[in-house]
């Protein structure tokens, strides 16, 4: 199995574990300068850095040529492009409009999926953005869910690889709390379902319980830590992941 993870602009990079893929947020009021200088850094120490580029979070074509252009200098081989925050600030409001510029050719793309659906966009709306990004895409990155089911109906329908979106070991009333801001429905109610009792609740949800019902359908694992890197760490290396 693969696993790749995710961080902030300003994650101290001594505490990565030693996978492969480190895929570096673009989050909104951050500077994409920042992001580009990380991508740079975790390329001069081996990994494989994959900057965020988040559509809705980008001013305008300029722009994006300069984050692009920045983060091919500085080693850069593959890219997560995203439609990102609600809020539009710049030209773009979607994802498939920053893919047609063509500044992304000669890297690898990543785009997101939604096997949970999106509080955003209806799922018809996402059947038809996946259909439009497909052709510039080579993998589809997932949000992070907790069912099972709804994971392995996605990946079934895809014509590329699909990478799943798990978190860290995580309690899971900060799973519940996570899962309503992005407005996970099915994974908020997997954990109601399962986790009712107090002292469940106060565990921490082991991201092989998943891993194990769907690593027959993908083997590439994409770990949303929500800053407990450490924690995550010590799982990948406890489970003889890394």
């Amino acid at each position: 199995m693969n696993f790749s993870i995710e961080i902030g602009p300003h994650t101290d990079l001594e505490a990565l574990p030693p996978v492969k893929d480190v895929y570096i947020t673009l989050l909104p009021g951050e500077d994409y300068v920042e992001t580009a200088k990380k991508a740079g850094d975790l390329a001069k120490k081996g990994f494989n850095p994959v900057p965020h580029f988040p559509a809705r979070s980008i001013t305008d074509e300029a722009q994006l040529n300069d984050y692009v252009s920045r983060c091919k200098d500085l080693g850069v081989k593959q890219a997560l492009v995203i439609g990102g925050s609600r809020e539009q600030v710049g030209v773009f409001d979607s994802s498939i409009q920053i893919l047609e510029t063509g500044y992304f050719e000669k890297l690898k793309i990543g785009i997101a999926g939604h096997p949970d659906g999106s509080p955003d966009i209806s799922d018809s709306n996402l059947e038809k953005a996946m259909k439009d990004k497909k052709p510039y895409a080579d993998y589809i990155v997932t949000q992070w869910l907790l069912d099972p089911q709804p994971i392995i109906d996605f990946i079934s329908k895809q014509s590329i690889p699909v990478h799943v979106g798990i978190t860290g070991p995580m309690k899971i009333t900060s799973l519940i709390k996570f899962a309503n801001i992005v407005g996970a429905k099915n994974s908020i109610n997997f954990l109601k379902s399962n986790f009712s009792k107090a002292l469940d609740l106060l565990k921490p949800k082991d991201p092989n319980e998943l891993i194990g019902k769907v690593k027959k359908f993908s083997d590439n694992f994409h770990i949303y830590t929500f800053g407990g890197l450490k924690e995550t760490n010590k799982w990948l290396k406890e489970n003889n992941y890394v």
